[in-house]
């Protein structure tokens, strides 16, 4: 569990940047570059000490080792100045795997400010990591406190909310698991928690909502807590292989590659892919679809190709017409969408709604209208889709959630009475 200290530095991180970079996505880059860097450097001591050799700063690379940054008798320029270049000439660096060759490509210091940059290293300084669990844990609460991409309609899923999902969903070891539009992953990460609790020996059971004290903090546990050992070498390639997150955006990218990879994901399927308008992976289907697809159309409109059932400009509608048509014969989806998708009046969405009664939905959970909050009070709800039962069931299940552990002010503090978990009972029924 995420511990006190550590949120306390990465808040003091945010507010010592907050005055030269005030773009809340940018803060997050920042940190997540720097705390990758500090990252390396500790597994080059943690080597060193067991005997080995550094692989990280090596050769030439070795001017740009985190101690020589931080050292006593450096002045600000020269800490500015060695930074700056170790961001722009990482990414060269043949000893790092591809995906930290990724995370640095692209990256550079935003300011030129030697005295932020110095407050800023120490707090880095302060946080030891020796494995990638305890880092994992705070570049969650990092991402739990990037707040939103309103212009672009996306808005980050209550981490509570993903788990919900997912559990409705149940995705299986042996299933490919797709989020077309991944953000930070937290659906792929939450699937794969849930497979590892699902195969694992030291599971015991788990407690009711309504009995937590933090329904927020039990859902940033990290999957590397359950020890998946029912799952055989052949289980974990596969796995690994079958867990895939696209994003349009390369920033996104980048921090659903740190994401993973600090989840225990050593060669994490990600891509870059505009999911509406490329029709490179359109014949690509999946077991398992989760989703938070962007809500609203970019201001410059979106041009789809022609291959998708119904026709419209609507991003919200795109992207359920594409995860409807990308599930496989026994496949399963749970999507956040805006109440729009249910009750509006245009054609595309009555076409759409059409497609999904006649061949897809099982079931219908609105949410609240502050599970947004504070970033956007937009009503939402979650559509599960399930061909195979669609095909055998007469009826569509409705759900109204009144309570989902949270109150509805821009605080969201937790509070007891949470209905997800008799949501969930009466879908397994």
């Amino acid at each position: 569990m995420l511990d006190s200290e550590t949120k306390r530095r990465i808040d003091t991180c945010r507010d010592i940047l907050v005055g030269k970079v005030p773009d809340p996505k940018s803060q997050v880059e920042q940190i997540t570059v720097a705390l990758i860097y500090k990252f390396m450097h500790d597994m080059d001591l943690e080597s060193e000490e067991l005997g080995g050799e550094r692989k990280f700063f090596t050769d030439e690379y070795e001017r740009f080792r985190w101690s020589n940054l931080v050292t006593s008798g450096i002045s600000g320029q020269e800490m500015l100045n060695t930074y700056s270049e170790a961001l722009t000439k990482m990414v060269e660096n043949e000893k790092l795997p591809p995906l930290f060759r990724t995370i640095f490509r692209n990256a550079y210091l935003p300011y030129r400010d030697p005295e932020t940059l110095r407050s800023f290293l120490r707090e880095i300084d302060s946080f030891e990591y020796d494995h990638s669990e305890r880092l994992g844990d705070a570049f969650e609460y990092l991402l739990s406190v990037l707040g939103s991409q309103g212009d672009a309609g996306q808005f980050r899923t209550p981490r509570h909310i993903i788990d919900f999902m997912v559990e409705i969903i149940d995705p299986k070891k042996n299933e490919t698991i797709l989020d077309p539009a991944c953000g930070t992953a937290g659906f792929l990460i939450s699937a794969y928690k849930h497979i590892l609790k699902a195969n694992s020996s030291n599971v015991t059971g788990s407690v009711p909502e309504s009995e937590t004290k933090d329904v927020a903090e039990q859902a940033l546990e990290s999957p590397l807590r359950y020890a998946g050992d029912k799952l055989t070498t052949k289980d974990r390639a596969l796995l690994a292989e079958n867990i895939i997150g696209y994003d349009i955006s390369p920033d996104m990218v980048r921090l659903s590659l740190v994401n993973l990879y600090l989840h225990g994901f050593a060669d994490p399927k990600v891509e870059e892919y505009d999911t509406l308008t490329s029709e490179a992976k359109w014949g690509e289907m999946a077991d398992v679809i989760l989703a938070n697809p962007p809500f609203m159309s970019p201001k410059g409109g979106i041009k789809p190709h022609t291959r998708f059932q119904v026709q419209s400009k609507r991003s919200e509608v795109l992207f359920v017409d594409y995860i409807a048509e990308h599930l496989t014969k026994a496949g399963r989806s749970a999507i956040v969408v805006p109440e729009g998708i249910i009750f509006q009046s245009q054609n595309a969405y009555k076409d759409l709604r059409k497609m999904l009664v006649d061949n897809h939905l099982a079931a219908v959970i609105s949410l609240p209208g502050g599970v947004f909050n504070p970033y956007s009070g937009v009503k939402t709800s979650i559509l599960i889709l399930d061909r195979a039962l669609a095909k055998v069931s007469d009826y569509i299940a409705f759900f109204k959630i009144e309570n989902d552990g949270f109150e509805l002010g821009a605080q969201r503090r937790s509070q007891k009475g949470s209905e997800l978990s008799k949501v969930k009972s009466e879908l397994a029924a």
